[in-house]
């Protein structure tokens, strides 16, 4: 469980370069090799998205999260258009239809050419292997440049490899430059008057006091149905990079815990347990946060929390305050 008190989420810093063309990247997850036979897209915008990886990316500009950008039309990111075309008042079909692309536009190129810089590097270091050895690190940091980036451009780690094939991650340096959805450093969707998380379709979404839809999420659940609480509860924490209590107690499947005999402290940091942010329920032991494994989320259970990818739930962060009432539904 996290123990740390509340405070304003640190936003993650980018570095922008300007670019005025865009990749085509239709075929990318189908041949791994076409990043590098990419074609330049139309510059002109507004323009309807050509692409999946465009979808995924204005979508996420918007706040309706389909989990990774990873340029395929999964059942998430079909979850997270029909969400969008809901709140559009057009056709919930899924797919980039005609009504949809009058209404989904891009107002600015979807990728761009970005770079790191000395403090992320400086930032990185390798996660322990045991629960007692990430006890004792100063940090659960990023491990490597290209997870780093990942999470930073809310998209996958072989998606980045694909979209730059020429790049030697291993060898990055604040003097490499590599194509990545272009995303804002601050979401500003509006402020949550409900949440409501489905537990059969794994999505939480969020409404404003006027009841519009302002932001969707995949979700993990819990593993067990008797850890999965229907009905309504109450937001009483907000915690921006908590730190986290490892109770073995609830690890009975862990060898480790089952010998270690004692409560650990495990530092903030991306790869903690509950990732960058930790917003408690009015039910002891429950609550939504981050994960340091985003490709997981919608698709593995949980111990009872709602598990995020980190990037969906500093978003999150940003909308609720303690109070915010969280409705639970089958």
């Amino acid at each position: 469980m996290p123990s740390a008190s509340p405070v304003v989420p640190a936003l993650p810093r980018r570095r922008w370069l300007a670019i005025t063309t865009v990749a085509l990247l239709a075929t990318v997850i189908a041949r791994p090799s076409a990043a590098a036979q990419a074609a330049d897209a139309p510059a002109e915008f507004p323009r309807p998205p050509a692409t999946w990886a465009e979808v995924q990316v204005e979508l996420s500009r918007r706040g309706f999260s389909g989990g990774a950008i990873d340029g395929v039309r999964g059942p998430q990111s079909a979850a997270a258009l029909k969400a969008f075309q809901k709140r559009a008042g057009v056709p919930e079909t899924g797919e980039l239809d005609a009504a949809t692309r009058a209404v989904l536009l891009l107002e600015e190129p979807p990728f761009a050419e970005v770079a790191l810089d000395e403090e992320d590097f400086d930032s990185l270091q390798p996660v322990g292997a045991t629960w007692l050895e990430k006890s004792q690190q100063t940090a659960l940091a990023h491990a490597t440049a290209l997870e780093l980036a990942a999470e930073r451009f809310r998209t996958s780690q072989p998606f980045l490899r694909r979209l730059n094939p020429d790049v030697d991650w291993d060898a990055l340096t604040p003097e490499t430059t590599f194509l990545a959805p272009r995303l804002p450093a601050q979401m500003r969707l509006g402020r949550a008057a409900r949440l409501a998380i489905a537990l059969e379709a794994r999505t939480l979404e969020v409404f404003d006091r006027d009841g519009a839809l302002i932001a969707h999420f995949p979700v993990s659940i819990a593993k067990k149905a008797e850890k999965r609480p229907v009905g309504e509860l109450r937001v009483i924490v907000v915690v921006a990079d908590p730190d986290y209590t490892f109770d073995p107690a609830l690890f009975s499947e862990s060898e480790e815990a089952r010998t270690l005999g004692r409560k650990l402290i495990l530092p903030p940091g991306p790869n903690n347990p509950v990732g960058v942010a930790w917003i408690g329920l009015d039910r002891p032991g429950y609550g939504i946060h981050g994960t340091p494994e985003p490709e997981k989320v919608g698709r593995t259970e949980s111990h009872g929390c709602f598990r995020l990818a980190n990037w969906d739930a500093r978003t999150l962060l940003e909308l609720v305050s303690v109070g915010t009432p969280v409705v639970v539904e089958p």
